[in-house]
This record gives C-alpha cells, sequence and structure tokens, in this order.
C-alpha cells in the first residue's frame, strides 16, 4: 500500500534559507530546479501580463541553468512564459505540464499531450462569451485549457462568476475539471495529469533519476501541491525524497497545509536561495 506524503502547517516548517534539513539534503548532491513562475520568479500581480521577471532574477536563474537542469512549470502557456522570463533556453513546462518544450529536444510528449484541442476550443469560446456580460472578468485562453480571473470583479457578482464555472462543468459531464488559483477558475479537460506527473516525467525524459541528484521544485500555489506530493513520495527503495520548497509568507497564512519540505517568504528570498545554488 502506497502511503500518502505527510503533510504540515506552513507556520510550522523550516526557513529553506537556513534550514539544516535542507542543507544537508544537498550535501555532495546535484540539484535540478523546477521553478513555478508566478508568485515564485516574480510576484502576484494584478494584471498577469505585467508579471515581468527583474533583471536580477533573470540573471540569477541564467546562472543557476549554467550550473544544473532547471526548468519552469506554470499553469501559464508556455510561450508567454517564456516571453515574460526573457529567457528563449530553458524546459518550460506550460498549462500545468500539458505543453513541455525542451530546447535541446523539442517538444516532449507524454500521455495527456493530445487529444482535448477541439475540447478546450469549444469551452473557450464559451466562457469568452459569457463572460463578456460580467463586469471584470478576464479570460485567458490557454493551450490546454481556459483561465477566467476574477480579481477585478465586485464581489457582488462573483456568484455570477461561480455560476458561469459550473454551468459550464454541466455541460460537459466527465469532461472538464477546474483546478482553482488565486483569483482564477481554470477549466481544463478532466485527464490525470498535473504539475507533479509533468516533473516525475522530466526527471525521466531528462535523466536525473539517479542517486546523485535531488530534485527540488519551488512553488507558491494550491496546484504546485501535485509536485510537492510527487517529489516526497519519490523517497524509499533507496532513493532519497526531492524537495519541495513552498514561497509563502507562514504569516499570512499560518493553518495552510501542505507537503513540501520548506518555506521561502518572498521571491526575493527566492533569489538568494537561487543565488546560492548557483554559487
Amino acid at each position: 500500500m502506497t502511503v500518502p506524503p505527510a503533510t504540515a502547517t506552513a507556520d510550522r516548517l523550516p526557513h529553506a534559507l537556513d534550514a539544516p534539513e535542507v542543507s544537508e539534503r544537498l550535501r555532495g548532491r546535484r540539484p535540478a530546479v523546477f521553478l513555478d513562475y508566478d508568485g515564485v520568479l516574480t510576484p502576484i500581480v494584478p494584471r498577469p501580463e505585467d508579471a515581468i521577471m527583474t533583471a536580477e532574477m533573470r540573471e540569477v536563474v541564467r546562472s543557476l541553468a549554467a550550473r544544473c537542469p532547471v526548468c519552469v512549470v506554470s499553469g501559464r502557456d508556455r510561450g508567454v512564459v517564456a516571453e515574460l522570463m526573457g529567457l528563449d533556453d530553458l524546459v518550460i513546462a506550460g498549462s500545468h505540464g500539458f505543453d513541455i518544450h525542451d530546447p535541446a529536444r523539442g517538444v516532449i510528449e507524454h500521455d495527456a499531450s493530445r487529444g482535448w484541442e477541439d475540447l478546450v476550443a469549444e469551452v473557450t469560446e464559451r466562457v469568452r462569451t459569457a463572460a463578456a456580460e460580467i463586469e471584470g472578468t478576464q479570460v485567458e485562453p490557454k493551450h490546454a485549457s481556459v483561465a477566467l480571473h476574477d480579481r477585478h470583479v465586485a464581489d457582488a457578482d462573483r456568484p455570477r462568476v461561480q455560476e458561469l464555472v459550473d454551468a459550464v462543468l454541466a455541460e460537459h459531464p466527465g469532461e472538464l475539471k477546474v483546478t482553482p488559483g488565486k483569483f482564477v477558475h481554470e477549466i481544463q479537460p478532466k485527464i490525470d495529469w498535473n504539475k507533479g506527473k509533468a516533473v516525475d516525467h522530466l526527471i525521466g525524459v531528462l535523466d536525473l533519476d539517479h542517486p546523485d541528484v535531488v530534485p527540488i521544485y519551488l512553488g507558491d500555489d494550491v496546484t504546485d501541491e501535485d509536485a510537492f506530493r510527487a517529489l516526497a513520495a519519490r523517497g524509499g527503495g533507496g532513493r532519497e525524497p526531492g524537495l519541495g520548497i513552498l514561497v509563502i509568507d507562514p504569516a499570512d497564512a499560518p493553518g495552510r497545509e501542505t507537503s513540501a519540505t520548506a518555506v521561502l517568504a518572498t521571491v526575493d528570498e527566492v533569489g538568494r536561495f537561487l543565488d546560492g545554488l548557483a554559487r
């Protein structure tokens, strides 16, 4: 029987910049780093298109990628992530891992990479048309999903957003799922694929499944928990588990349960942590 990875609350996790658990796990081993984008490499901003990575963070990521494998795993479209980062030489898994590209290998295929295109196109048009009647919504078409943002929707209208999402799900029973996020409802094909499965797949494809490699995942959102659980579950059979690092200020979410190993409170601390790995 598979034992599920243990969880803890964010306020009880050690800080990744000075945690002995992190430094001991890395000693004598090579890191392979997986990074969410929004909330990790750049702060969460009111307008998604304004989440542009700073020149300083770009240099840190570029320096780290020269020394170890670095992959970005984001809910955004792959091309959008590359443009916002200003880097085009990293492995990027966009759309929650549905769309993976390696500059050296090209598109990386997997079990969930095909077959949902017509469904996503139909649902995107349905959401776009209906959301136009709700002031403040923003519809973001993606490679394998459609994101309905409601950060700027009046509180009185938020139930209308939920009603729209529920109606779309009801129109496609068993075909769709909603991935929750910060002020966003992401409607995706109901396929057994997520950031955790994408990370596991990449570890195999990139030949990183070795005792001297420790995979590290940094993420801030609920969707990143799949990756934290995947790395925690790698322990056993002579293998060490990977490291999951939740980017969150524990004071802001003391009861947040997570399968991460440690925390970083801010994007600035992420930069310091990645810079330390690079050096």
